[in-house]
């Protein structure tokens, strides 16, 4: 009992009532030196939940959970089905034929409560979930669910609410690799969870855990979010992390913990992704909830005190946790408004949408203060959604009204932005009995403050914290490497001023003297492919370079006219594949005292003020996007927030390569694809951190850090600012390893372990494995396969450093065209052994091992490159057998191309090769051969398959679009008549999307 009260929520933080633990306290620890297979991990698992109180269910099949279901629904409800009936809400609600998964979560998130009509004619609502009383709702546990799809397959443990499984964990015995659970929970999405009548659609949350190691993350179809990199770690109030599965168990899954975690941390979100808020987010809320209603009790609103501010990080999800604070705290009973205040530029985006399907009348984002007044005195309109801009003429033009009087929370998102000025003192002022908190990733202190005021002095006390040092450790945001260039010397001592009168005076002489304006725009050009990936991963599918994009902050407006002529100039010369699409936006700025050092002046929507050479310049470059791409904006009243709402979305979808900025877009701007930031403007303390955090949103593996690219001496700045938003110590944890460390290796000071240099890898894997071809042994495989991918980790870091293009080889290009091969073939193996009928295991244990197959893509080898190099190949020798030989070896050290080696082959065979004169040639040829054998494949198997009309059309548009669409009805619509008993239609659905895929893996591109 009393290992129980710990986990329990009078352990939770002082007088907050919340979910969160106020202090994490371990009271027993795994013995290490135990062994522990899977099934007794299961097993304990299980035996801690019931003695939480789950209910143990025993059940074996997808049927069984029916049965179980319709007892829980008609004890949650308090009713009895008939036979019919309970078919009936089946077909009507819960189980809708071609329901997908996004329907399913919609139910659990938004629609839990259905009118359902008995056969008496009596009308009942009948609720899945009890959102109201949270008590009322069942929780089981069950294990080892057997389900048949495209493969049979046995889940681990499955926590069901009222019936339905809301919640799975995948597990895996102590010491082997938590990535295995990850990747298994995918392949039961692709084998079986969402087969036809599945209740595991309707699964919120995966867990997946090795014991040791324990994370949690949202069940979504979004591509990106189902990255290994987007599961989260839960923890306390205090950011400590809980990983061991025991205590893991006795947090989260607390009843209380679960089901408040399902029902209200969660966003179901207007793009269709189930989001799941992170541990520290929901502390934050919980701090926010517990401030208001012990301010209220107290009767300190109006005051200072009865607010705070949240200090999380830029990139930690601020506007997700200020969202969610704000709907729950319409949720207070005696709450009469709760505002929102955003800067004018955020009403436009995604969350903003989120408070429009809330309630459609909370957001207005026009000037004028009308239909704001009429928002607020709307009597069932609890939340209001303005801008800090239109708030303050609202007080202005409004100066008696009634809301001030009433008991108001007010939120302000990016607080950092606007906290000092005019337009808040009036706000405050105004409102007799608010309650005012603050977000920010970097709060003013007095280090960085000019004017004496602080953010703690605005706002209140700081009620939650997760910090730069937080977010890196726990892997929500990323490192950054920081580089300062001096291109030519003798601009040198204006690229260290720091002083304001100074720059100004340096500014034209020195700091945009034409020779240096061209001479970085050059070396941007120069290595801008290697810092960003671009053109390093081919995409087929729509035939254009893919990676990330950057960003050039600039000091001023001139600045950027000077920089996005000197690109265009110097780009005029280059190949279209080659030229990078640059697009740059610039307002006009108040001029308005500064109150912090390093504040980035916000600029206005209003380039009509600036002066008409600047406004001009503008127009031209909008009239270029224009012709990039069919839009037509322009600076004219509205169409330059169009302009600004158009290129937000398309640098977000890396459709622009390069953005030049001098303000706009350095803060409150995230773009996952983004990571190079160049630098030619003075930044410093809270300015520099958030301009520095546009890089650093994780993606995916590919994506190691945030590149900074300075062309001021800013590294002094850089450092006094991550000590202010960190601490003594957080230099080595914010900034990446030198070059130097990554080649010759280092001590990780964390750890204590020695991390190898890249140097060391490539010449032990050499010593061990001089013909990676060879290797027979799995032993040796396996050792083979962990060297390959320390050597791929290593590569993928140092090729973002300039060094590394004059390294000297180790490796050469042949050996490491082997070395991927082999790579690949024993994955491949390891993959076709566990889903083959006989599933044939290997006797050497590859589950602690993680193949990086996200790196090894980074160095994809395009079509067109292997049709030039069959060309070269020729024209060296006749012969054609060694030609072939060194072609197969090509394509298949390139996971994109490895499908395509016997089309390619056959062409080398059927074709006169030697005849073609050049790569057009070779190129026309192939491709015209390539398009006759995608058609007679095609109808190949519409014959063999019996399948129906229209066939011929999915296939050649799953071609076009690269992958095989299994939701929805068209797969479903070409498949010849098959019986449903014992889940025949869906193996034969299974097997005929397969052989789709084949042939889309062959011709994707052609």
């Amino acid at each position: 009992m009393q290992e129980k009260q710990i986990y329990s929520t009078s352990a939770i933080a002082e007088m907050t009532n919340g979910i969160i633990l106020a202090k994490f306290e371990k009271t027993r620890m795994q013995d290490a030196r135990s062994y522990q297979s899977e099934a007794e991990l299961e097993n304990n698992m299980i035996n801690n939940l019931t003695s939480q109180g789950y209910e143990r269910l025993f059940a074996k099949t997808n049927e069984d959970l029916y049965v179980n279901l319709k007892k829980q629904i008609e004890k949650l409800n308090d009713v009895t089905f008939s036979k019919d009936e309970w078919s009936r809400f089946l077909r009507e609600y819960l189980d809708t034929p071609n329901d997908t998964m996004i329907e399913k979560t919609r139910k659990v998130q938004e629609n839990y409560i259905y009118d359902f009509t008995f056969d008496d004619g009596h009308l009942q609502n009948i609720k899945i979930i009890d959102k109201t009383n949270i008590y009322k709702n069942c929780l089981q546990v069950v294990n080892q669910i057997k389900q048949e799809g495209s493969h049979s397959n046995r889940y681990d443990v499955t926590v069901l609410v009222n019936g339905l499984p809301l919640v799975h964990i995948e597990l895996k015995k102590r010491g082997v690799n938590i990535h295995e659970a990850f990747n298994q929970i995918h392949r039961y999405s692709k084998e079986s969870f969402n087969i036809e009548s599945s209740l595991y659609k309707y699964v919120q949350i995966f867990v997946i855990s090795n014991g040791t190691y324990t994370r949690y993350f949202a069940n979504t179809l979004n591509q990106s979010k189902g990255n290994y990199e987007f599961t989260c770690e839960w923890a306390d109030a205090k950011n400590k992390v809980i990983r061991d599965l025991d205590d893991f168990t006795r947090t989260f899954f607390e009843k209380r913990v679960i089901l408040e975690v399902l029902i209200k941390y969660c966003v179901f979100d207007v793009t269709n992704t189930l989001l799941i808020m992170r541990p520290y987010q929901i502390a934050a809320t919980e701090r926010i909830l517990w401030k208001i209603r012990s301010s209220y009790e107290s009767k300190k609103y109006g005051r200072v005190e009865a607010g705070g501010f949240i200090w999380h990080t830029t990139g930690s999800g601020k506007t997700l946790t200020s969202f969610k604070a704000a709907r729950l705290a319409t949720e207070l009973e005696f709450i009469d408004k709760v505002f929102f205040v955003v800067d004018r530029k955020d009403l436009d985006f995604q969350t903003m949408k989120e408070y429009q399907r809330f309630q459609p009348d909370s957001v207005n984002g026009s000037k004028d203060t009308k239909e704001l007044k009429k928002c607020i005195e709307k009597k069932d309109n609890r939340i209001v959604v303005t801008t800090i801009q239109k708030l303050n003429e609202f007080v202005k033009k409004n100066p008696t009204h009634e809301i001030y009087d009433k008991q108001c929370v007010l939120i302000f998102d990016e607080c950092h932005r606007s906290q000092f000025g005019d337009a808040q003192k009036n706000i405050r002022k105004a409102f007799k009995k608010y309650y005012q908190f603050g977000f920010t990733g970097t709060p003013i202190f007095v280090e960085n403050s000019l004017g004496g005021d602080t953010t703690t002095g605005i706002f209140g006390a700081q009620l939650h914290s997760y910090v730069i040092t937080d977010a890196i450790r726990d892997g929500k945001v990323l490192k950054f490497k920081v580089d300062y260039n001096n291109i030519l010397p003798k601009f040198k001592s204006a690229e260290k001023e720091y002083d304001e009168k100074e720059l100004k005076k340096l500014e034209k002489k020195m700091l945009l003297h034409p020779e240096r304006i061209t001479e970085i725009s050059k070396h941007i050009l120069e290595v801008f492919d290697a810092k960003t990936h671009r053109n390093v991963v081919y995409n087929l599918k729509d035939r254009r370079l893919s990676g990330f994009n950057a960003m050039l902050a600039v000091q001023s407006v001139d600045a950027a006219k000077l920089y996005y002529e000197e690109f265009k100039r110097l780009q005029n010369n280059l190949a279209e594949d080659k030229r990078l699409k640059v697009a740059t936006i610039y307002s006009f700025v108040a001029n308005e005292e500064q109150r912090a050092i390093g504040e980035i002046s916000e600029e206005d929507f209003n380039p009509g003020a600036m002066d008409s050479g600047a406004k001009e310049f503008l127009d031209k470059a909008i009239s270029d996007y224009n012709n990039y791409f069919t839009t037509n904006f322009s600076t004219a009243g509205n169409e330059f927030q169009n302009y600004y709402k158009d290129l937000s979305k398309r640098v977000k979808q890396r459709e622009v390569d390069l953005l030049i900025v001098v303000g706009m877009f350095l803060t409150g701007f995230d773009a996952p694809t983004m990571n190079t930031l160049f630098v030619d403007k003075n930044l410093r303390y809270h300015g520099l951190i958030q301009a520095f955090s546009r890089t650093n949103r994780i993606l995916n593996k590919v994506k190691a850090f945030g590149n900074i690219v300075c062309f001021r001496d800013l590294e002094k700045a850089t450092k006094d600012a991550i000590k202010t938003f960190g601490d003594e110590n957080s230099v080595n944890v914010i900034l990446e390893r030198s070059y130097d460390e990554y080649i010759n290796g280092f001590c990780d000071e964390e750890s204590g372990k020695r991390i190898k240099g890249y140097t060391e890898i490539c010449n032990e894997i050499l010593a061990k494995f001089p013909d990676p071809t060879e290797i027979e042994l799995e032993a040796d495989k396996k050792e083979f396969v962990e060297l390959f991918g320390e050597l791929l980790r290593a590569e993928n870091i140092l090729k973002n450093f300039d060094e590394f293009e004059n390294f000297e080889k180790i490796i050469s290009d042949r050996q490491m065209q082997d070395m991927k091969s082999t790579y690949v073939d024993i994955r491949e193996g390891l993959v076709n052994s566990r889903n083959s009928e006989r599933n044939e295991q290997s006797n050497v244990d590859f589950s602690d091992v993680e193949f990086e197959i996200d790196l090894l893509k980074t160095d994809e080898i395009n079509l067109d490159y292997i049709l030039a190099l069959i060309l070269s190949k020729v024209k060296e020798s006749e012969d054609i057998e060694n030609l072939k030989s060194d072609v197969r070896r090509v394509i298949r050290s390139s996971l994109g191309t490895r499908s395509k080696e016997e089309l390619i082959i056959d062409f080398i065979n059927s074709t006169k090769v030697s005849e073609l004169k050049n790569t057009e040639d070779i190129l026309e040829s192939f491709y015209s051969f390539a398009r006759k054998q995608k058609s007679s494949s095609i109808s190949k198997l519409i014959e063999e398959e019996k399948l129906k009309s229209g066939s011929n059309h999915f296939i050649e548009k799953a071609v076009a679009k690269g992958y095989v669409d299994y939701a929805g009805d068209e797969l479903d619509s070409i498949i010849p008549p098959t019986s449903r008993r014992q889940g025949a239609r869906e193996k034969k659905k299974t097997v005929i999307m397969e052989k789709i895929r084949d042939i889309v893996d062959i011709f994707v591109g052609i």
